[in-house]
């Protein structure tokens, strides 16, 4: 509960140390370790940028906000593939050392250099143009890319890059001189950053604790101590804020908000955010091998009624795959994905679709709406012909050879078409490397010249020719980007800031405010 002086106004709290400024937060999930590198799930996104921070900073307050000093106060491209970058002194740890030229190298290369297989993973999809981080003084650094990089800002300032101690990360395990998987592991359960908080308490999966690090570089932390609690259900957080047992809940759908503005002691700000529910097909099942098929499953879907029955209206239904926070590469005058059901009934009697049954695996509450969404799907399907089923288990299966479809998201990792549509279906990315979606040369040389032209048009080109493939030959569509709202007690004034990734919770300086009883 957020623990305030009735009786006394809410400057004189936070300008006096003698008052403990404290947050509880319900959250729908809680992750299972904290470590930006290896992690980019939409539950692990929560917990980051209190506790870490990037070379580059960005204003988050913007939809496209420019970039600014962070740990590195000023960066300049001394060749073509040379990024040289003076770093911030006097920076420290939570665990009191210093942060060093040395610990940004290590911090880097764990990554461009990955060993450790999960940083392979986050290396391959969006870092594999990096070759290495040198140290070339105490506070300078250079970081080499393999070829000509267009998106250098961007990608110093991903989650993946943020910055965390080499000789506390070595000495947790084994040889301290060494950085061995099991060190790895361990930071995961014992984080260490250099951010506004330090997490003080983590029980994995459960419960989470920021408090406010003193010795922290920049503006000082408005709040004492945050502690964010797992509460899987939906009605459970929102009673859980009535009561008072928590200031502020996350992930409450638009049909639970009349609820939430019904008690004038509560409040909730939402957006539509930044990532799209998507239902992923396999094209490599025996079933699902014609695109036909896949296209007639894709044009069963009525995605605006989803959207109405589920979102009241309020979520975004794309025509493509692009989202307004990539700038000029926002392209919605592309229709790659329609709703179509003569066309569906069509395809399906072109490719001889003889009624086997399809499969559509969703999580039981992962994903908000996701379970109603995939019922409301397979009803769609049965109208053009489909015999669908919907199958609910806990655990991910898209890399399984017998999974046909199934909810999945893809969240915008960075502003960029890279950052939300290559993340997940570029070249050897995730879903090829997984068995379900396959490219080839025409696809990987589409996919050359968008990730590296510095022509703003020649990479929107190179994007609708990837689009163009997608939709003859499917293995997704995006249903929405679902409208997700946090509700909060009426003295708490809080909102997921749009420069963000998805479901951050912000607490620095400036994202959060009280205002007295």
């Amino acid at each position: 509960m957020t623990r305030l002086l009735a009786t006394t106004a809410i400057a004189t709290v936070l300008a006096s140390s003698a008052f403990a400024v404290e947050l509880t937060v319900g959250a729908a999930n809680v992750t299972g370790y904290v470590d930006p590198g290896r992690d980019h799930s939409n539950v692990g996104s929560q917990f980051y940028y209190n506790t870490f921070d990037t070379l580059v900073e960005k204003n988050y307050d913007k939809l496209q906000g420019e970039y600014r000093a962070g740990l590195a106060t000023e960066w300049t491209l001394v060749e073509p593939t040379v990024m040289e970058l003076k770093l911030r002194q006097g920076v420290k740890f939570h665990n009191g050392e210093a942060m060093t030229a040395d610990d940004v190298v290590f911090s880097l290369n764990r990554m461009y250099q990955a060993t450790f297989p999960p940083y392979q993973v986050r290396s391959r999809d969006r870092l594999a143009n990096f070759e290495k981080a040198e140290k070339v003084d105490e506070h300078t650094v250079r970081i080499h890319a393999k070829r000509e990089e267009p998106l250098w800002e961007t990608l110093l300032n991903l989650q993946q890059v943020m910055i965390i101690p080499e000789d506390y990360t070595k000495g947790l395990t084994g040889d301290p001189k060494v950085a061995e998987n099991d060190d790895y592991e361990a930071f995961s359960l014992k984080p260490v950053g250099t951010g506004p908080y330090a997490i003080t308490q983590f029980v994995p999966g459960e419960t989470l604790v920021w408090e406010r690090f003193a010795d922290f570089w920049g503006e000082k932390a408005p709040l004492d101590k945050v502690t964010v609690t797992h509460m899987p259900e939906t009605a459970a957080r929102i009673t859980a804020l009535k009561t008072g047992e928590a200031d502020l809940v996350t992930n409450i759908a638009p049909d639970q908000l009349s609820l939430i503005e019904a008690d004038p002691a509560l409040k909730a700000a939402g957006s539509a955010t930044a990532l799209f529910h998507v239902m992923i097909m396999n094209a490599n099942h025996p079933v699902l091998k014609d695109p036909r098929i896949r296209q007639a499953m894709s044009l069963a879907v009525d995605r605006d009624t989803l959207n109405e029955a589920l979102w009241l209206g309020k979520a975004i239904v794309p025509s493509t795959h692009t989202m307004e926070e990539f700038g000029p590469l926002y392209m919605p005058e592309l229709k790659t994905f329609e709703y179509n059901p003569e066309k569906a009934r069509q395809l399906l009697q072109e490719a001889g679709y003889k009624g086997e049954e399809i499969v559509y695996t969703s999580f039981p509450t992962y994903y908000t709406n996701g379970l109603l969404a995939a019922q409301a799907i397979v009803e769609m399907w049965k109208e053009v012909g489909i015999n669908g089923k919907v199958n609910v288990v806990d655990k991910w299966n898209g890399g399984d050879a017998d999974m046909m479809a199934r909810n999945w998201s893809n969240p915008m990792y960075f502003a960029d078409p890279f950052g939300s549509f290559g993340v997940m279906w570029a070249p050897k990315g995730p879903s090829e490397s997984e068995g379900r979606f396959n490219t080839d040369e025409a696809y990987a040389a589409s996919w050359e010249r968008f990730r590296f032209s510095k022509d703003v048009e020649a990479r929107k080109a190179a994007y609708a020719e990837l689009m163009e493939r997608i939709s003859q030959d499917p293995p997704m569509l995006p249903l929405y980007r679902p409208f997700e709202s946090w509700a909060m007690n009426k003295n708490v004034t809080w909102a997921p800031k749009p420069g963000h990734i998805p479901y951050v919770l912000d607490f620095r300086a400036g994202s959060i405010t009280f205002a007295s009883n």
